[in-house]
């Protein structure tokens, strides 16, 4: 097993990717630790959607006790990809009400965690038809007494997607009557296929984002390499170093001074979990290399 470090900052730098639920909660930790991260990420029900599996009080219980015990960040769950709040078709639209309201009920068994979902795409109906709908959505579900936070992600643009520079997040977030239950969920990989230059400009996509929405909002991170350049609106995913991101730009938004603390998910294209573990040890050892220790 990996040793997850402490950083200079006194901070720590958590890391972990999306892992597989179907072992049950307590099993996602224990796979965690095995792969060195202390965080992860996983879909509430099947990504492709369908109705979740019934939670089972006790195993929840154990994995709360367990992240507590080994120092866990908080966890990012993730809604469906086929979930669509802002789809031109009435069952889409009901199908993702249904799923993230179950979702928020599902999450109370493990609080204080965050519930990550793609915007969706507006497919022609326009962008303001499509904020309107997924604030209107959130409205809807949204209880002011629920402990998770829901996260919009940042997405890379294509076709009629929402979500793809800073100010649609931010006009969602706005009209949202308890925004405090709302924050942001960044990818690299789609920041960057977005037109965001976090290569060259790490510095200035974050005071963007700062100045845009509020670094305060941005709650996770997920830190993917890119297999398309800047301002590709393609949204494919590369292993770490082996995309037009690189390594060291990956390593420095975990380690970015006002980034440390956030969960940061890999969702890289691994066949297995050790991939992943290896990731996660690459990102480790940058930083332990670059202050020799």
């Amino acid at each position: 097993m990996y040793t997850m470090g402490i950083m200079r900052t006194d901070k720590i730098a958590y890391i972990g990717c999306h892992l597989s639920s179907v072992n049950g909660f307590a099993a996602m930790g224990r796979d965690a630790q095995s792969i060195g991260a202390n965080t992860f990420a996983f879909f509430t029900r099947n990504p492709r959607g369908g109705k979740a599996k019934d939670i089972d009080p006790a195993d929840a219980k154990a994995l709360m006790d367990m992240l507590a015990a080994n120092g866990f960040g908080k966890l990012v769950a993730h809604a469906p990809y086929t979930l669509n709040p802002c789809s031109d078709k009435e069952n889409v639209r009901e199908f993702a009400h249904i799923a993230m309201a179950d979702d928020m009920k599902r999450m109370e068994y493990l609080p204080g965690n965050y519930y990550n979902f793609h915007p969706g795409s507006h497919v022609g109906q326009g962008l303001e038809k499509g904020i309107e709908l997924i604030s209107g959505l959130l409205n809807e579900i949204i209880d002011p007494g629920q402990s998770t936070t829901i996260l919009l992600e940042t997405m890379a643009g294509k076709g009629s997607e929402i979500g793809g520079n800073f100010d649609e997040l931010a006009e969602i977030i706005a009209r949202v009557r308890h925004d405090e239950k709302v924050g942001v969920c960044f990818d690299t990989c789609h920041v960057s296929d977005a037109g965001y230059n976090i290569n060259e400009d790490l510095e200035g996509v974050l005071d963007e984002f700062d100045r845009v929405i509020g670094l305060d909002r941005l709650k996770a991170i997920h830190i993917n390499d890119s297999k398309n350049p800047l301002g590709a609106h393609k949204d494919r995913h590369e292993r770490i170093g082996e995309g037009y991101l690189g390594a060291d730009t990956i390593a420095k938004v975990v380690y970015d001074p006002r980034l440390i603390g956030r969960p940061c998910i890999l969702e890289t294209p691994q066949d297995s979990l050790e991939g992943y573990g290896n990731e996660i040890k690459m990102l480790r050892d940058k930083e332990t290399e670059k202050h020799g220790r």
